[in-house]
């Protein structure tokens, strides 16, 4: 049976607080704790009960910058009134003296209290015996003790006295142990499912504490077991932004694991009652880049792209579509949510140079090889051989980011082994099988107007958002647009929404508007321009001359490229493997289609102003990416 912390004190004893303003009563009456020295002195041997606290401490956490020539003397007075006020002797020990109450030594001043006589000292006794009994396996208990030591609480500890460096730093102390222990109360309860007891309480303390990774954690729980699972999803979203923006580091890899498990469903929410969750094994490398800080939406393509990869098995998918929708984004979300599920790597490769140029497969393979231990000097293994081997081996991800074709990345692919690989691409890799596709399209608009808000500040969007919407209609609702779009705002405070929104629809200024830095919207659409062939690259600015922005069906698209349905046809298809246009999800006939073609792609093209001459065929789908 677990052992229970003597009860509170009755009525004749003396009983001393520091969980919230220091008081004191004794035979049930307020103790007059005198002058505002005298108090500092008294909390900081209450912060340290029964044990000496030097004279040195004790002088600074009363005059903190320049002490008096009197100030030992002064003490001396304040440390004699305490023990007048307290009494000379405890109350407890044989003959009824437990010993003198406030005694010297040569460590400094010792105030001895016992567990009924402050409300610190029995707080500890509840927290211990509530962990024992969590120990012992008895979370019922453990949830009734812990919650009566933080019924002891009164407010922030000492926060009359907080002005004294000193004091400040022991009430900062008594307060991270009380939030350890909200902490511990809080996940008993959730694990016995009482998760709505704790939700608001989750709250606030977040609010108070919002870098808290376990508290953070919790609140996520109980959102998610109560129902409330986009709340859930976004609280950790709020802390993932805020980690990086403020220290550039990514959450642990326990809340992250917890996180993709509320995504993907396999949330532990089905574990037994005060069963502890299983631990997950860290990786053993990831080369990564960085999440981008403002990721916003992608939800659905999220959670699909997570789920294939969790399954059995390695496995391919491509993530594809046009330039700026965000395809490395949500890979190496993906990537770092992935953590537990590719325990021998995560590694992200970029297929072609800094200048977008196409690597040579040699290159990146050497690349994978060093990467993973290269061959051994006594092993007669190239690069190649030596990959293959430890991807049969070996259970990793790897992102193959910016793919140009499939010749570019089919001799990288695996063929046996338990790693997956995650392909971006502009194009849609129709020669490569069998893999999993997944189509970026535009945002939505509300996701495109929090992006925004996000960067340029959420105030200043809600302020006019009929403007902001503008914006990122302009944008095209691209993720790498209205990103740009955001941090040019950010730094041009003085500029109207309504003002920028009417430079961005204007066709001959909107590329120029969309920089921001060393980013460039319009070098980004420029590199995806030159994989295009000769006749994919006519074909897109005729189209996009004659019928700018928006949909457009194929008799227009023949009356544009002035050629005849078959080879119109073939021309717009493939721009649509190229990325370059893109088509309806569902099944319907050639001549009921709406063609898209992207606004910004489109001024990009007209731009280039390549001249109306008849259209060639364009080469087969695969030799040109856009």
């Amino acid at each position: 049976m677990t052992r229970l912390p003597t009860r509170a004190p009755s009525s004749g004893a003396l009983n001393l607080s520091v969980l919230g303003p220091l008081s004191g009563r004794l035979d049930g009456r307020p103790l007059l704790l005198g002058p505002r020295k005298q108090r500092l002195v008294l909390a900081m041997l209450l912060s340290r009960p029964n044990t000496p606290v030097p004279v040195d401490v004790l002088t600074d956490a009363v005059w903190p910058d320049a002490p008096p020539r009197t100030a030992r003397k002064n003490l001396q007075v304040y440390i004699s009134s305490a023990r007048t006020l307290l009494g000379a002797r405890c109350p407890d020990g044989p003959d009824g003296g437990g010993g003198e109450r406030l005694a010297h030594s040569c460590g400094g001043y010792l105030l001895r209290v016992g567990e009924d006589e402050l409300d610190s000292l029995r707080f500890r006794s509840l927290a211990a015996a509530g962990r024992r009994a969590a120990d012992d396996g008895d979370q019922r208990a453990a949830a009734g003790l812990l919650r009566r030591a933080l019924d002891l609480w009164q407010g922030p500890p000492l926060h009359d006295l907080r002005d004294s460096p000193e004091v400040a730093a022991e009430a900062e102390r008594l307060e991270a142990r009380c939030l350890t222990v909200h902490e511990d109360w809080a996940e008993t309860e959730i694990a016995l499912g009482r998760a709505p007891a704790v939700v608001d309480g989750l709250r606030d303390l977040t609010e108070r504490h919002p870098s808290r990774e376990r508290i953070r954690a919790a609140w996520m729980d109980a959102l998610h077991r109560t129902g409330r699972r986009a709340e859930a999803l976004a609280v950790y979203d709020d802390y993932r932004q805020l980690l990086a923006r403020e220290l550039g580091l990514e959450p642990g890899a326990a809340i992250a694991a917890r996180h993709r498990a509320m995504l993907t469903g396999r949330d532990t929410a089905d574990r037994p009652r005060g069963a502890a969750p299983a631990r997950r094994a860290p990786a053993l490398r990831a080369v990564l880049p960085a999440e981008v800080p403002d990721f916003t939406g992608r939800g659905e393509q999220l959670r699909e792209l997570l789920d294939v990869l969790g399954e059995e098995g390695g496995r391919v998918v491509a993530v594809t579509g046009a330039t700026g929708t965000g395809k490395t984004a949500l890979a190496v979300r993906a990537a770092h949510l992935l953590a537990d599920r590719f325990p021998d790597g995560r590694i992200h490769i970029r297929v072609r140079d800094e200048q977008g140029a196409v690597r040579p497969t040699a290159a990146v393979v050497g690349e994978l090889a060093r990467l993973t231990g290269g061959p051994h000097p006594a092993e007669p293994m190239t690069d190649a051989e030596h990959w293959r081997h430890w991807l049969a081996a070996h259970r990793a991800l790897v992102v193959l980011d910016d793919v140009p074709d499939e010749a570019a990345v089919r001799a990288l692919l695996p063929g046996t082994g338990g790693s997956s690989f995650v392909l971006t691409a502009r194009g849609q890799l129709a020669g490569l099988a069998p893999v999993h596709r997944i189509a970026l399209p535009p945002l939505a608009p509300a996701e495109a107007l929090a992006l925004l808000g996000r960067l340029a500040g959420p105030g200043r969007v809600g302020l006019d958002r009929a403007a902001a919407l503008r914006i990122a209609e302009a944008c095209g609702l691209l993720p790498l647009a209205v990103r740009v779009s955001g941090m040019r705002l950010a730094v041009l405070r003085h500029l109207p929404l309504a003002e920028y929104a009417d430079r961005l629809a204007d066709p001959a200024g909107a590329l120029d508007e969309l920089v921001a830095g060393d980013i460039s919207v319009r070098a980004r659409l420029a590199s995806g321009w030159q994989d295009l062939s000769p006749g994919s690259g006519q074909a897109l600015a005729l189209l996009a001359a004659a019928v700018g922005e928006g949909p457009f069906t194929l008799p227009e698209a023949m009356t544009a490229l002035g050629c005849g349905e078959r080879q119109a046809l073939r021309a717009v298809e493939s721009l649509i493997d190229a990325g370059a246009v893109s088509s309806p999800s569902g099944e319907v006939t050639a001549h009921c289609v709406l063609y898209e073609l992207p606004r910004l792609t489109g001024l990009y093209a007209r731009e280039r102003d390549t001249a109306p001459e008849p259209v060639p065929v364009p080469e087969p789908a695969g030799a040109h990416r856009l």
